[in-house]
């Protein structure tokens, strides 16, 4: 063999690179339940603070409102993940006998890994809390309350865009879109659970 086919053997076909040549949608559904968990635990919980924060300046009261939150929120999501995941595990299952009893099943389909219920829901559980911990924490030392209400859209921010950006890093899209659409969509949620319940919170209801 010479040296130009010895060299040509060590280039990927095209200039595609190992990275390029990598299947990101395998990490699909173990990346949607950590980011989406970590995610939605930051901006419901922030959300619920802010909200709380616009007609009361206790800080009691809005460390209360958050740590209701994180614990319901691990929940819902514990529980609907537990769901989700055992009624795909029942389908898979389904159709693996199915198979077996038609005589068309193939080591492909006897090798592959079921899901696993109890690991998904701990998993978004915990994602959760994660998220829900960044709000908490910001907010849970800061006694001026305007001051209070900054340092949490400050630190949400920060956690929005950090969870973005890994999004778009695990998932290799774009890093730049992936982030603004993450933090706009944490802007909104938490200025209109704010000025909803500013609204609400002035109408004397």
């Amino acid at each position: 063999m010479s040296a130009q086919s010895d060299f040509a053997l060590r280039i990927p076909e095209n200039n595609v690179s190992v990275e390029e040549g990598f299947d990101y949608s395998q990490r699909g559904q173990w990346l949607r339940a950590a980011v989406l968990g970590a995610n939605d635990g930051l901006v419901s919980v922030a959300s619920l603070m802010m909200g709380v924060g616009a007609v009361k300046h206790d800080v009691k009261a809005m460390i209360l409102t958050g740590f209701a939150g994180l614990v319901a929120g691990a929940c819902s999501m514990a529980i609907g993940e537990y769901v989700s995941v055992s009624s795909q595990l029942d389908i898979e299952v389904s159709q693996v006998k199915r198979e077996k009893r038609m005589g068309v099943s193939s080591e492909e389909t006897e090798n592959e890994e079921l899901p696993n219920p109890m690991q998904a829901a701990t998993a978004s559980a915990l994602a959760f809390m994660f998220g829900a911990i960044v709000p908490l924490l910001a907010a849970s030392f800061i006694v001026d309350h305007k001051v209070r209400l900054g340092v949490v859209v400050a630190a949400v921010t920060v956690a929005l865009v950090v969870f973005g950006w890994i999004g778009a890093f695990l998932g290799g899209t774009p890093v730049v879109k992936s982030c603004l659409r993450v933090l706009v969509g944490g802007w909104l949620a938490m200025a209109i659970t704010f000025g909803l319940t500013k609204l609400i919170g002035s109408s004397g209801l």
